[in-house]
């Protein structure tokens, strides 16, 4: 294997999240993984990657308890628990009680909760300032949540974290909403976020706000966004023109960062 980003596509051309990270020294770590509709692609795509009929990833990180983030892995578990095996599962969740006091998502939150009996020996609660190794790949948590605010609760509960593999380092946000990223800033200072790739938080849109992105000044970014999120025309079924992706977009080439992957145009594979 080589040093490799995989951004996974949406199954069902909605927002969700799914990252594969590979190391040139065999190492393999996944990030969310997306709808429960998602999962057997996921699964698919990691027996490819790897070789292996029952895949191995070593790391298992989950950024926050929302449906379109986690329900993937929930539904390995429940369905594909002997077709995959892992070595830990890094996180760090609120209570139900904090998520249901503005969320309506909670109920993926107590459906992760009860299954946690199924990985107990695997877990890692991660804290803000934790550094982890995964062969070639180093781990940096520069943010989980401390639950100070009480709006957009579950997105400013994202626990944020920076990957440096290949001599690049790789901002990862979840869905990071503008308070959280607020306090990011002041907690680790613009020289702290500096980063060579950057998942843009939220899908890209009602997330960070510019001068979180500023202080990250990536040259390439990530969207996990499908094509009526990414032009802000969401068509049938979904109310149109209520996004910010294009504005947010804009401010990103104004500040010149040249390369975008956007999973609208399916998977995308970055070697580093």
């Amino acid at each position: 294997m080589k040093n490799t980003i995989h951004m996974l596509k949406s199954v069902t051309n909605t927002q969700m999240m799914s990252f594969v990270i590979t190391t040139e020294d065999g190492k393999v770590m996944l990030i969310d993984g997306g709808w429960r509709q998602d999962a057997a692609y996921l699964l698919e795509y990691l027996r490819t990657l790897t070789g292996q009929a029952v895949p191995h990833v070593d790391a298992i990180w989950l950024t926050h308890p929302h449906s379109d983030h986690i329900l993937a892995f929930l539904e390995l578990l429940d369905n594909h628990r002997d077709a995959f095996t892992f070595d830990r599962v890094y996180y760090n969740f609120p209570s139900v009680q904090f998520i249901r006091q503005e969320d309506n998502d909670y109920p993926t939150l107590e459906a992760f909760y009860t299954h946690l009996p199924l990985f107990a020996d695997k877990i890692n609660i991660v804290s803000g300032g934790d550094a982890y190794d995964f062969g070639a790949a180093h781990v940096d948590v520069l943010y989980s949540p401390d639950y100070e605010f009480n709006h957009n609760v579950c997105n400013n509960a994202s626990v944020v974290f920076r990957v440096t593999l290949g001599g690049k380092r790789i901002l990862f946000t979840g869905d990071c909403g503008v308070e959280a990223g607020r306090k990011i800033l002041r907690l680790v200072g613009a020289d702290g976020l500096k980063s060579d790739f950057c998942q843009m938080a939220h899908h890209g849109q009602n997330g960070c706000d510019r001068a979180f992105y500023e202080a990250v000044a990536p040259d390439v970014c990530f969207w996990c966004a499908p094509d009526w999120l990414w032009d802000n025309n969401a068509g049938k079924g979904f109310n149109t023109h209520i996004f910010k992706t294009v504005e947010v977009r804009g401010w990103m080439r104004e500040m010149g960062a040249g390369t975008h992957y956007v999973i609208k145009d399916g998977t995308q594979v970055v070697e580093l």
